[in-house]
């Protein structure tokens, strides 16, 4: 056999065992809004009800109403399973019951609030890992998520609500679904619900409508849902047309990003998001995390919590999809120009802290400085991204 017939038989047996795992699979469906009560949970019981009408065995595996009448009224005639009670330092909790489901095996199970962190000593931390272990059994999924729990966000979230969102997803999630569908509301419309007491208890409204409910923050949010599903929608038409999974989208250029972080973990943490998103919008071929290790950032010279904060920076950016590089080497831009050529970076990506006064010490000394002065004078095809923080 000749390497063009080898290497046609190796596609074929690629593209066979890729449909094989794929009909293997469940199919994810995620409803994303722009935040509480634009309706998320309502539509997915919708859904259900219009897939049992036709024969499909649909299952409730956990749904939060949150009280709301009409989230209540679409429950009935649906088959709820129930909660499982968990007890934690004294208290009983309720927690989606996986191995239940698992269990009947449902066609179609509905799955609410997929950021929600499990309890500890739950077999999964998160509860999109849940969903992750029930699609890969075959059971479609059917789920929902507001864009402020996307990873890659988090600082531009924070800095739009002033809010410190803990409970977040990885967005390989997102694009891994088979579907993503904008539930949206004006801002007038979700501000209108949340003053009628459709969405909060009474005693929370005037609280919400004056910080994360304020018109600007809602509307930037709402730029951002849109802009997230016209992104997923991208990943879904890549993939279709490309015939690989959803989970892996082909890349359309050579464009490789390479991340400079160190142990400051505010820095790291914005850095790394940037650098995810910079590689989704470029398409890029591959990204890296380079963290280069001093003489001065040695185990014994830093606490465990900088130790603790970076090992959960690295972990961050391979949840994100990024290729961790570590290095040892007081040169510290010698070594991020040697990495880079290795592995043919077209762009950095480093950080600049906000402060006043920044820009003027840029101007005169430090990393960034010395490696901007470097690369402009290497005569290579290689850009710099500055990322504040």
């Amino acid at each position: 056999m000749n390497p063009a017939e080898e290497q046609q038989r190796d596609q074929s047996a690629e593209r066979f065992l890729r449909l094989v795992q794929e009909r293997r699979r469940g199919r994810l469906k995620i409803y994303l809004g722009l935040a509480a009560g634009v309706g998320k949970s309502f539509r997915m019981l919708q859904e259900a009800h219009e897939l049992r009408a036709h024969d499909v065995n649909v299952l409730v595996g956990y749904v939060e109403t949150h009280g709301r009448a009409g989230t209540v009224a679409q429950l009935a005639g649906l088959p709820v399973l129930p909660r499982q009670r968990v007890f934690y330092k004294g208290r009983a909790l309720e927690e989606m019951d996986l191995d239940g489901i698992l269990k009947q095996r449902p066609a179609v199970v509905l799955v609410d609030e997929l950021a929600h962190t499990n309890v500890p000593g739950s077999r999964h931390e998160k509860r999109w890992q849940d969903v992750d272990e029930l699609v890969g059994a075959g059971i479609s999924v059917i789920t929902a998520l507001n864009v402020q729990h996307l990873e890659s966000l988090h600082d531009q979230v924070l800095r739009i609500t002033g809010t410190d969102v803990t409970e977040r997803v990885p967005d390989a999630i997102l694009r891994a679904a088979d579907e993503v569908i904008n539930v949206d509301l004006t801002v007038d419309e979700l501000r209108t619900r949340l003053q009628d007491g459709k969405i909060y208890a009474p005693d929370k409204v005037a609280a919400a409508l004056a910080n994360f409910f304020q018109p600007d923050h809602l509307l930037q949010l709402r730029e951002l849902a849109l802009r997230e599903v016209t992104r997923a929608l991208g990943y879904q038409i890549e993939s279709d047309a490309g015939g690989a999974p959803a989970v892996a989208p082909q890349r359309r250029n050579a464009d490789r990003l390479l991340a400079c972080i160190n142990s400051n973990d505010k820095a790291a943490k914005e850095i790394i998001r940037k650098t995810s998103r910079l590689a989704d919008r470029f398409s890029a071929a591959a990204w890296y995390v380079l963290y280069v290790q001093t003489g001065r950032e040695t185990s014994d010279r830093i606490g465990l919590a900088t130790q603790r904060h970076l090992i959960n920076n690295l972990q961050l950016a391979t949840e994100l999809g990024g290729q961790i590089l570590r290095v040892k080497d007081d040169n510290v831009v010698g070594a991020i120009q040697r990495v880079a050529q290795e592995k043919n970076a077209t762009l950095l990506v480093c950080g600049v802290t906000s402060e006043k006064g920044a820009w003027e010490r840029i101007s005169r000394r430090g990393v960034t400085n010395d490696l901007i002065r470097a690369v402009a004078g290497s005569g290579r095809d290689l850009d710099i991204y500055l990322v504040t923080y």
